[in-house]
């Protein structure tokens, strides 16, 4: 009898103690989406692996919300830039509970996603998505870090007719919802401001996100003249359309945005590229002052991973590490209770400081200008 009630006193110790253990820890669950497979699945796993080191560094320091103890646990997953793939992801995670979203990367599937976070009142900040409807639907849930086309599409325009000095400029998107919005607004500042410099739009041609021949559209544009092409679209479209323009003797400027403006852009374009041809802008950017942080998320990513950074792991891992901030704020990773603190956030990250207005959008966003050489992105200017 006394065995039996040892045993039964040592049965409740142990159960006590997996139950504290159980209480000690708690999980939040981060959803993150982008295109980790086809043409652009290297742009969606740099956005991935941005978000996992934001996971990693908070559960190896301790995450502390309302007095208890959490552990991120992020649930990744790939809508392949398709929007049905996107929506179908972003129910997935509805039907996951998570307390957040990040992502997804492209405006094309961010959109129609953004509704089903919205009517399930989950908060969604996306670190790459740039089309300026995303945050225009009223949506409370819907946040960004990052600068969106128009300040994008008026910054390389600005850049084209003051800096290049273009006069003749040829366009070409790919009727997604970003190189489309991307060009658009780049038409139209240039139609706004060409008059001052003498800077013309002569031909628009268009593409897919998918097309690997473009001697038609090209031919066509050569036909016009032009000292300068712009291009609405992705790096995994715009190096082959670097070959081509090469085997066409169309040696002219190729300017274009953060979807272009990857480190993948000189391997995929070859011997295509000359040094200086390629202009494009990353929709985000440091001011001098913040270098160092940025600097030495680049030297973690490499060490991390192997490799280094393409576009916007620095914005992905902003905008998971500004999610948790407002829950910590709140005391609570209940998206009701945290969203209020999330809209009122200033978050100090190595992309810069983050803060949102009304909309939903970053305020202050920039934008930095890049061109390549010697098969490396340089930074030219950061612009507002």
């Amino acid at each position: 009898m006394q065995l039996t009630i040892k045993t039964l006193a040592r049965a409740l110790a142990l159960a006590f103690v997996a139950t504290g253990a159980a209480q000690a820890e708690e999980i939040i669950k981060i959803g993150h989406v982008a295109a980790t497979s086809g043409a652009i699945a290297h742009l969606g796993k740099d956005n991935e692996n941005g978000a996992r080191m934001a996971v990693d560094e908070l559960n190896a320091k301790g995450v502390v919300i309302g007095g208890k103890k959490y552990k991120i646990v992020l649930q990744a997953e790939d809508d392949a830039a398709d929007p049905k793939q996107g929506t179908a992801a972003a129910q997935k995670l509805v039907d996951a509970k998570v307390n957040g979203v990040i992502g997804h990367e492209t405006s094309g599937t961010t959109i129609p996603a953004s509704r089903i976070y919205h009517d399930a009142g989950i908060p969604q900040i996306s670190p790459s998505a740039t089309n300026p409807q995303y945050t225009r639907q009223h949506y409370n849930t819907a946040f960004r870090n990052i600068a969106n086309d128009e300040q994008l599409g008026a910054a390389l325009a600005r850049y084209a007719m003051q800096n290049v000095k273009a006069k003749r400029i040829a366009v070409i998107d790919d009727r997604t919802a970003y190189g489309k919005g991307l060009a658009d607004e780049f038409i139209k500042n240039v139609k706004r401001g060409g008059a001052a410099t003498g800077t013309s739009v002569v031909s628009t041609q268009f593409t897919t996100d998918k097309a690997t021949d473009f001697s038609a559209i090209l031919t066509a544009i050569k036909a016009t003249k032009p000292d300068m092409v712009f291009f609405g679209g992705m790096d995994a479209v715009a190096g082959p359309m670097l070959r081509q323009m090469k085997q066409l003797a169309i040696p002219i400027k190729f300017m274009g945005g953060d979807g272009m403006c990857s480190d993948s852009v000189p391997r995929l374009a070859g011997d295509a590229m000359s040094d200086g041809q390629v202009i494009c802008a990353e929709a985000g950017g440091v001011e001098p002052s913040q270098e160092k942080g940025m600097a030495d998320f680049r030297v973690a990513y490499q060490k991390k991973y192997g490799i280094g950074v393409q576009t916007y792991a620095p914005y992905t891992y902003d905008a998971l590490m500004t999610m948790v901030e407002a829950m910590q704020k709140a005391g609570s990773p209940d998206p009701a209770r945290y969203l209020p603190a999330l809209a009122g956030i200033t978050h100090k990250g190595v992309t810069g400081n983050i803060t949102f207005d009304a909309r939903g959008d970053v305020k202050d966003g920039v934008l930095t200008i890049f061109t390549f050489r010697n098969g490396k992105r340089e930074k030219l200017t950061v612009m507002k």
